[in-house]
């Protein structure tokens, strides 16, 4: 098989749908680690954001790289969003496969297969768009499409400072945009994503505000700068769960792409808001559910999940509506709980639900969500872009 044909297979053979239980499972008989997910909690998260988009007149395009699941998607987009991110082209592939039209993707494309893949995408899909932050990417995209003969929709990645992707304001970003206007006739410029993703997770309300203020200033400069030129962009798209209830006072992007809002997770919950010392303007709707499975000294009990079922940037895992218990790394495959006067008798075979210090990274260790109803799952839906690199 010519290699091309392989990778294209992959993506066209992950399951989109839902496995429906012919008889709803107790939580407490899945087999462990399993990645649970309360729907009446999702149900209830999406639809505060939704209402929040439509009260402040700022669309919503939630990121998919969080949950990487079509499912969810299409519940986002009946719930108001007016369309999804997708952080890799085989995401948005996959996406697309799954009846999803009007997707974003964040990450600038340069590697011949994936500017190959857009171009094929594009082809079927009018709503599509794609970042570009250099010539090179512009060019390349320019090429595919007219190969294919199809149209894209752009956005000029801006760098807020992050110095990850992106292009700064000046000369540049003037060259750039000329190039697309002028020598690009399959690329359609839209408009400008700002995405200050270091600012996210600052603790103080007061001091991220005031740093997103400062990293958006690039944006602001950005847009002055080529409207002065005569462009029109009207589409400003950025921000994120951190940053959402600054958004109507910056008063910059009319578009926002936050995604951890629909499950949260430590590094979330415990970031301050306006009004409150916690984060807690959306509920904890993911757990890692796992089963106590040795007891070598009597003040710690071994739990069978770690490294391979639990992703972290710096913080740990933390039992969900039990006290006194704290989870320590204990490799790949475990945890080992120090058990400090719990809230509750702690036994061999027990479930217990593990809150998450970062969801992306977790959802991606895992096939399935067990969806949960009162206790029971009803349902599996695939992570269906799992492990999606290009």
């Amino acid at each position: 098989m010519e290699f091309n044909h392989w990778i294209a297979a992959q993506s066209d053979s992950r399951p989109v749908e839902a496995v429906i239980l012919d008889n709803p499972v107790p939580v407490t008989e899945l087999p462990t680690p399993a990645l649970l997910l309360d729907e009446t909690v999702l149900d209830a998260n999406l639809a505060i954001m939704g209402k929040w988009s439509e009260a402040t007149g700022i669309a919503l395009r939630p990121h998919s790289k969080m949950h990487k699941c079509p499912i969810i998607a299409k519940k986002q987009l009946a719930l108001g969003a007016q369309g999804i991110c997708c952080a890799k082209i085989s995401e948005a592939a996959i996406m697309q496969r799954a009846g999803i039209a009007p997707i974003l993707v964040t990450s600038p494309l340069i590697e011949p297969m994936a500017i190959a893949k857009a171009a094929t995408l594009a082809k079927t899909n009018q709503a599509l768009t794609v970042v570009v932050d250099s010539r090179a990417s512009a060019l390349g995209l320019e090429q595919a499409l007219d190969h294919v003969s199809a149209n894209l929709l752009v956005l000029i990645d801006i760098d807020p400072g992050l110095g990850r992707t992106g292009i700064a304001p000046g000369d540049e970003l003037l060259k750039l945009a000329a190039f697309i206007q002028d020598e690009c006739s399959h690329l359609n410029l839209q408009g400008l994503q700002i995405y200050a993703g270091h600012c996210m997770h600052i603790v103080s309300a007061e001091a991220r505000y005031e740093k997103y203020q400062r990293a958006l200033q690039a944006g602001k400069d950005a847009k002055q700068l080529l409207e002065a030129e005569g462009y029109v962009l009207p589409l400003l798209s950025g921000g994120g769960t951190g940053s959402y209830e600054f958004e109507p006072d910056v008063g910059l992007l009319n578009e926002l792409q936050a995604g951890s809002y629909a499950f949260m997770d430590i590094e979330y919950r415990d970031i301050e808001t306006r009004a409150r010392p916690v984060f807690d303007d959306f509920d904890i709707a993911l757990t890692v559910l796992v089963t106590p499975i040795s007891q070598p000294k009597p003040r710690t009990i071994t739990v069978d999940a770690g490294f391979k079922s639990l992703a972290s940037d710096k913080m740990v895992p933390e039992f969900k509506d039990i006290e006194g218990l704290t989870y320590y790394w204990g490799g790949d495959e475990h945890g080992i709980v120090a058990l400090n006067n719990p809230s509750r008798d702690i036994s061999l075979g027990d479930k217990l639900k593990l809150i998450t210090p970062h969801c992306d990274p977790t959802v991606n260790l895992f096939d399935y969500y067990y969806v949960v109803r009162e206790e029971h799952v009803h349902e599996l839906w695939p992570i269906s872009t799992r492990g999606c690199s290009q």
